[in-house]
């Protein structure tokens, strides 16, 4: 039913947009009869608007792998630097988490350790909405900010590091066979929010496969029970994940473009001083308001690097904005 949904949905908004388009050339040719140039004006500004709307349906059609319409894991990870690290994860992590409220969807937040000073050590959330983990896949990676430090009394400039990992919802109709025998479990104390029972109770839970060495931990819940059975989700997601990851690695592996995730491997540059501009190192894209990235606005980033995934298509979506 939810593919049929989707189905059902892309053929409207084509039928949808048909339609609009074929109005607005009628009103286009009537206002040139009659001499009246505010309705030609009128018309021409809602074809332009049409011509983003379907841009954007067009980098949707390349959001077509077989997890792409699921629901998705997003990790933030402080980098070495302490307070200034961890303060620009929890910036990231409020970036992310606007652009999903942006795009209609829903932020659950499954984990989160606050830093000693300010900001977070590390937190995972849960984004749920269409397409969720095709837009958000390829923020994978090192993010570099570079800014005066507010923690600084000298105002030097400070250059922070943290990364980003995501993976996707594996939903009932993916298998993921984990022998419970490779998995060590460890519970501990949730931190944070939440009263006199999360600080007297080992209510969070941590999995670890101990033949990849992934590691999942979820503290959302009050109850272990719970816990424990999101952190499962969890594992099974990072799971499959990295079979996806080998898939792709074997299927790109002559892509010069591709850099392993670790520090010195960035993907974007956020710098805030002396001069203020956010660029994709991949794609080349561009943005001269940090701020409005900050606050969400990915969507030029996230369309290069979809379309330069499929190869030919970086240097349209890298064009000046």
């Amino acid at each position: 039913m939810r593919e049929r949904q989707h189905l059902d949905d892309s053929i409207n908004a084509v039928k949808a947009a048909e339609r609009e388009l074929d109005d607005n050339i009628s009103l286009i040719e009537l206002g040139e009869a009659e001499g009246d140039r505010a309705i030609v004006t009128e018309a021409e500004g809602a074809i332009g608007r049409l011509h983003e709307e379907m841009s954007r349906r067009q980098i949707e059609t390349i959001l077509s792998g077989e997890a792409d319409a699921n629901d998705a894991y997003l990790e933030v990870h402080a980098g070495a630097g302490g307070t200034e690290s961890q303060d620009w994860a929890a910036m990231l992590l409020r970036m992310y988490t606007r652009w999903a409220e942006r795009h209609g969807c829903k932020v659950e937040i499954l984990e989160m350790h606050d830093g000693e000073e300010a900001g977070i050590k590390s937190a995972t959330i849960l984004v749920k909405g269409e397409n969720a983990y095709g837009w958000l896949k390829t923020e994978s990676g090192v993010h570099r900010l570079v800014r005066i430090s507010p923690f600084d009394s000298a105002a030097r400039r400070h250059t922070s590091f943290a990364s980003i990992w995501v993976y996707p919802v594996v939903d009932d109709s993916i298998k993921i066979d984990i022998n419970e025998g490779d998995v060590r479990t460890d519970t501990y104390r949730s931190s944070g929010a939440g009263g006199q029972h999360v600080n007297t109770t080992d209510s969070a839970v941590r999995l670890t496969h101990l033949p990849t060495g992934i590691a999942v931990a979820c503290q959302s819940e009050r109850s272990q029970h719970k816990n424990r059975a999101t952190a499962w989700e969890m594992l099974r997601a990072r799971l499959y994940e990295a079979e996806l990851q080998k898939r792709q690695e074997a299927a790109m592996a002559t892509e010069a473009t591709k850099s392993d995730i670790g520090w010195g491997h960035q993907i974007r540059s956020y710098v805030l001083q002396p001069y203020q501009l956010v660029k994709d190192l991949r794609t080349g894209v561009e943005h001269t308001t940090p701020g409005l990235v900050l606050d969400g606005d990915l969507d030029r980033f996230m369309e290069a690097s979809l379309a330069q995934q499929i190869g030919g298509g970086a240097d349209a979506a890298a064009a000046p904005h």
